[in-house]
């Protein structure tokens, strides 16, 4: 069985479309990040493109406040000035945004719906990975609840409840199902099953900075 770290990683961002707006206003930038796209540059030369980059050509001021992984294509919010930016980082700290994402796991999975409550911290030897750890991993939950089951593939919406790193993937491997397509967790079979990593960060429900009122931007999944 190839390994992840036997999987070669060659960074070729999609360029059209180049960037997809969502919507704007004075405070806020909602973009659709692609599949195969940084959120932030890397350290390589070669990895400066990504999605901040890119709003930032055309919208100087745009910061980051979260972000996708890599292969995490969908909806990803960016402050437009400064008082936006401490606004929306203290929803995200304190919980107050909510997220939905639509994944295909491999196999059939047997409940219509539950959680997943599993400590998680990085796994240095092998990072980026992250693991399971019940001695020094951060509290970490994900709700989930099957939409469609397919012949050998199952459609979840996840409902992330901590933000950590690789959360849904890992807690998707433990559960015993990992994201097909992923190139870091899923064993040959999941991960040759699709072109890409099958997970899709469907919507983003947070306060608007204006006025708090809370708003919802929505991306369908494209696979």
């Amino acid at each position: 069985m190839t390994t992840s770290s036997e999987r070669p990683f060659i960074y070729a961002p999609p360029v059209e479309p180049y960037l997809t707006v969502l919507h704007k206003d004075e405070d806020i930038l909602v973009l659709d990040k692609p599949s195969g796209l940084l959120s932030v540059p890397g350290r390589p030369l070669e990895h400066r493109d990504c999605l901040a980059s890119r709003a930032q050509e055309q919208f100087p001021s745009a910061t980051v406040v979260h972000r996708l992984d890599l292969d995490t294509s969908g909806v990803i919010v960016m402050a437009l000035h400064r008082k936006a930016h401490r606004h929306l980082g203290l929803q995200f700290e304190r919980r107050k945004t909510q997220k939905t994402y639509i994944a295909r796991v491999w196999g059939q999975v047997e409940k219509d719906e539950g959680r997943v409550d599993l400590p998680l911290t990085i796994d240095w030897p092998n990072r980026p990975k992250h693991i399971v750890d019940h001695e020094t991993g951060r509290p970490s939950q994900t709700d989930w609840q099957v939409m469609d089951r397919e012949a050998v593939a199952t459609r979840m919406r996840l409902t992330p409840i901590t933000g950590r790193s690789h959360q849904l993937r890992v807690h998707m491997l433990a559960l015993g199902h990992p994201i097909i397509g992923d190139p870091l967790y899923a064993p040959d079979d999941a991960f040759h099953a699709a072109p890409r990593l099958q997970l899709h960060a469907e919507s983003l429900t947070l306060h608007h900075p204006k006025d708090g009122e809370l708003v919802t931007f929505t991306v369908p999944c494209p696979f």
